[in-house]
């Protein structure tokens, strides 16, 4: 496989998460594939993304966006019985409250993802393309 296509993009502040966020739009999430380690306060979504950022957009892989120090996660209108329900994610953005963040996670269908952490620390990391 060839690993100059595949990206690695580190946010740990606004324009960060928002260069992750815009990447990721319209990608699509399995409700499986969305897991909450609470006790590494690690939180990942495996998601397939379109390439934005090369030549061919129309190239679509598969990545990990893994968010770091989280305290705790909230979610709405996600069936999480529902294991092959699908999300499309619209946008990430945050809000800083008092000395912690809430990382958004919004969704088509009005879901959305709510974590809360001291820092903005996330990795959108690029797994494997899908031909």
């Amino acid at each position: 496989m060839n690993k100059k296509y595949l990206s690695k993009i580190i946010a740990h502040d606004n324009e960060g998460l928002q260069m992750i966020s815009a990447y990721c739009a319209g990608a699509e999430i399995k409700v499986n594939d969305i897991k909450y380690l609470q006790t590494s306060k690690i939180f990942l979504l495996s998601l397939k993304r379109s390439k934005i950022e090369t030549v061919d957009k129309s190239k679509k892989v598969n990545s990990i966006c893994k968010f770091e120090f989280v305290d705790s996660v909230k979610s709405k209108n996600i069936k999480q019985a529902d294991v092959n329900q699908k999300l499309e994610l619209i946008t990430m953005d945050y809000l800083k409250n008092n000395n912690n963040y809430e990382i958004n996670l919004i969704f088509t269908n009005n879901a959305h993802i709510t974590l809360s952490t001291e820092i903005i620390e996330v990795t959108l990391d690029d797994q494997n393309k899908i031909d």
